[in-house]
């Protein structure tokens, strides 16, 4: 965190400072911020954030011993380290985060990018800071920090010399992504597309198009909205940009594009297209798998073009990033079984992509195998939205369908309706248990595809057989 006053930071909270030992009101704090004590280092700022399984007031005192130079809390600790009080921890961060941002804006160099959409947040945040870190200083989320602690976090680690900040914006409610991004106004407003994901809590498709289009409302008067031209939800968008005084960059296949791709061609050794800026046709090889991270490609190409950035140079960077995230189709195991974790996020959209992904670099000669679990927060529309990935797993011809998990059961059910029998399709309540089943069963030849929503943990058992098979 940039350096402050315990008094600046008590008005930026509108908290109650309460001193301890030798600190006084213009004691200077510097160091980083954090939910967790465990990451606090000398100097730093422990925010008490009650949660669901334990209170961060409880964890206080580790963050002393690790070095904390003050607490924000709801309710004074018998600790020895100054504390300032709030109402709310998590909006307390929130305020934090908006000022230290404010005021390094203010210095006129720091350009804000804020992404969102249904999927590939996380894939075109990494895309993009690939491409601005050659530029400059630049922050982006760890992870997947999107989200009412994980986006101020971010923004809390701007420093005057920051040139770029990246802010990843999910949301599984409507408001969410306004009061995130409402805490920095973003110069450039990526939104990548409109599914399914997180369709239950939003009450519907047309519900999530309203929640995305919150970034757009947020965008800097005279800032670039970045919209996909192939989604028409997305593209519905402009207008609201329009009224904000913000320009439109498009990004897609659509001819009309100003960042526009030719044909894809998906491979084991990753995926190619041609990709047409400025009045320039550059060639694109991404050493990520899947047609689909094309789209977020040509996102973060246009993001960083509108930055100022060289086309030439912006392709050059997302080519050579080796991996978009852990989990996130990451390539494990051998020449002879290969394993696809793509098992830390799973919508109906990204499911139906990673099937197809896994279709396409399966060789003549080689069998796919499907390890699937259940999607999260699909609402009233989960039996559909399984039955649907069931069906294109059968359509696809997928030898061997592993199903892992009670909450999946269903899409067992619906793969076996669907034509799937004979052993073809198998069913385990526990990861072990599939890992056990798996490992007699894979063979030379093997395309192994693990596929899940976070909360199925099927990312660890993608991690094993990636070990198992190294």
């Amino acid at each position: 965190m940039i350096a402050l006053t315990l008094a600046e930071v008590a008005a930026a909270v509108s908290g109650e400072l309460r001193l301890h030992g030798a600190d006084t009101p213009e004691t200077v704090v510097s160091g980083g911020v954090d939910t967790d004590s465990r990451n606090i280092a000398a100097g730093g700022v422990f925010v008490a954030k009650p949660g669901e399984a334990t209170d961060g007031h409880l964890f206080v005192g580790k963050a002393v011993e690790n070095g904390a130079a003050l607490a924000i809390v709801e309710r004074p600790v018998d600790e020895p380290v100054t504390q300032i009080v709030v109402a709310d921890a998590v909006l307390a961060l929130a305020d934090l985060a908006r000022e230290v941002v404010a005021r390094v804006r203010a210095l006129g160099a720091l350009r804000i990018v804020g992404i969102t959409g249904s999927n590939g947040k996380t894939t075109t945040k990494n895309m993009l800071a690939a491409i601005l870190r050659e530029e400059g200083e630049t922050v982006a989320p760890v992870a997947s920090f999107n989200n009412a602690v994980g986006a101020p976090l971010t923004m809390l680690r701007v420093t005057e010399s920051t040139r770029f900040l990246v802010c990843e914006f999910g949301a599984d409610a409507p408001g969410q992504i306004a009061r995130l991004a409402g805490l920095v106004t973003p110069d450039v407003g990526v939104v990548l597309m409109v599914g399914m994901a997180h369709a239950g809590g939003f009450g519907g498709i047309e519900e999530t198009v309203k929640a995305k289009s919150e970034l757009v409302r947020a965008v800097r008067e005279g800032g670039v909205a970045v919209l996909n031209a192939d989604d028409p939800r997305v593209a519905g968008m402009a207008p609201i940009a329009a009224e904000r005084g913000a320009s439109v960059r498009w990004f897609g296949a659509d001819a009309s594009a100003d960042v526009r791709r030719g044909e894809v061609t998906v491979s084991a050794d990753g995926t190619a297209t041609e990709v047409t800026v400025e009045g320039r046709t550059l060639p694109l090889h991404l050493k990520v798998l899947g047609a689909h991270h094309v789209s977020n490609a040509l996102a973060a190409v246009a993001a960083a073009t509108a930055l100022g950035v060289a086309p030439d140079a912006a392709i050059e960077r997302v080519a050579a990033l080796e991996l978009a995230e852990r989990w996130r189709m990451q390539v494990l195991g051998n020449d002879r079984v290969r394993i696809i974790n793509d098992a830390y996020n799973a919508s109906p959209d990204s499911y139906h992509a990673a099937l197809r992904t896994l279709a396409q670099i399966t060789g003549p000669d080689e069998r796919m195998v499907a390890v699937l679990g259940a999607m999260s927060e699909l609402g009233e529309y989960d039996n559909a939205e399984h039955a649907k990935v069931a069906l294109q797993a059968v359509r696809l011809r997928i030898p061997r369908i592993v199903v892992v998990g009670q909450e999946a059961r269903g899409l067992y059910l619906s793969v076996i309706a669907e034509g799937s029998w004979d052993s073809e399709a198998v069913f385990f309540p526990t990861a072990d248990e599939a890992y056990e089943y798996l490992m007699g069963e894979l063979r030379d030849g093997d395309r192994v595809l693990v596929k899940s929503s976070n909360a199925a943990g099927l990312r660890f058992l993608g991690d094993r057989l990636g070990e198992s098979f190294a």
